[in-house]
């Protein structure tokens, strides 16, 4: 899409300058520009963090298995 935007001369000057250090176009850095703003904006995404689950004890109970633990939890529904 085109458009026209009335930038600043200094301004204007600071991005050509910008851009032509790093071999980019006025374009891509207008670009880059537009999209690290808007990102700002959106605000930033917090990464997920898994809460710890742990709890306090001493382990399994004595005498008590997976093996057991697995019968008890399907018993009396076709396991």
């Amino acid at each position: 899409m085109k458009t026209t935007v009335e930038i600043p001369d200094a301004l204007m000057a600071e991005a050509r300058k910008y851009a032509a250090a790093r071999g980019l176009t006025f374009r891509e850095v207008l670009e880059m520009s537009l999209r690290s703003t808007l990102e700002q904006r959106r605000g930033a995404k917090k990464p997920f963090k898994l809460r710890d689950g742990s709890f306090k004890g001493n382990g399994m109970t004595p005498g008590l298995d997976w093996p057991k633990i697995r019968k008890l939890i399907y018993e009396g529904h076709g396991g």
